[in-house]
């Protein structure tokens, strides 16, 4: 346990210190962000914003294209695509977009690592956005929101990435991964946290990304942690099958799941298939 341990006691440190380097949000977002609190700025001039990042404009569009806007017409262009979803919730979204630029790095055993890591966020976030597709759908009125669950979904496992830049320096860590595991396990989420502070996001989305694997916190109604811990139990992150059972128990009856086996329908996976899509 030597090694884990003095990787953990590392992160710790820095933490302290506040010298743990942090990732920082893309430039495109942040300028998409910007743009969004602008109470001046028209949907052309979004549009240019997002035409500048050839990446981000073509999963906006897709996003534009999902089943989740449920739209048979299809659009071709930015503009086009950030009319349909509108300014108000183009700035999640295209935040949204934009992470996967961070899941990156020069090693090729950390490069990997970061790979599974995004693919395990997007696999989380597309049940995550699938559900909550259905869920507004028959609750209208719900103040829960796409494209809260979006963003919250694409940045609750955030908290790897320095984890993995550090290891980076100990390269004896990638020898075992275990110990790499339990160091994500005990320090990812309060890293997270942080992240999403020097990211200037909402409180909202800390408590998301800070909580969503503690259990101990059960909201009584419906609520974005929901949607992403039925993720996490749709792709096994949570390991003991009481607490799986649980849970999806616990959704029925607040109406998150229409029923315990909603997630082995053909009808779900029909719009995991397509949320999921949107990342590829």
């Amino acid at each position: 346990m030597a090694t884990e341990n003095a990787l953990y006691t590392i992160l710790l440190e820095k933490i302290k210190h506040e010298e743990l380097v942090l990732p920082t949000l893309p430039e495109i977002a942040l300028r998409v962000r910007k743009a969004a609190d602008d109470p001046d700025v028209n949907l052309a001039q979004m549009s240019e914003i997002i035409s500048h990042d050839p990446a981000l404009a073509l999963g906006i569009v897709k996003v534009a294209n999902s089943a989740i806007l449920g739209r048979k017409v299809k659009v071709e262009t930015v503009s086009q695509a950030v009319t349909r979803i509108g300014l108000r919730q183009i700035k999640s979204i295209a935040t949204a977009m934009a992470i996967e630029q961070i899941f990156i790095s020069d090693n090729d055993i950390v490069a990997m690592y970061m790979k599974k890591s995004w693919q395990s966020t997007v696999g989380v976030a597309s049940v995550a956005i699938s559900l909550m597709t259905f869920y507004i759908q028959q609750h209208k009125h719900s103040p829960l929101t796409l494209d809260t669950i979006t963003l919250a979904a694409l940045v609750h496992n955030l908290g790897v990435l320095p984890i993995l830049t550090e290891a980076e320096h100990h390269p004896d860590i990638f020898a075992n991964p275990t110990f790499l595991q339990q160091a994500i396990s005990k320090l990812s989420s309060r890293i997270g946290a942080e992240i999403t502070r020097a990211w200037g996001l909402s409180e909202e989305f800390t408590l998301l990304v800070e909580r969503w694997s503690d259990l101990t916190l059960l909201p009584d109604d419906p609520h974005y942690l929901d949607f992403i811990r039925a993720g996490a139990v749709y792709h096994n992150l949570f390991k003991v099958e009481s607490t799986k059972e649980a849970l999806l128990s616990s959704y029925v009856r607040k109406g998150v799941l229409p029923d315990i086996d909603f997630m082995i329908t053909e009808e779900f996976k029909e719009m995991y298939d397509n949320v999921k899509a949107m990342f590829s």
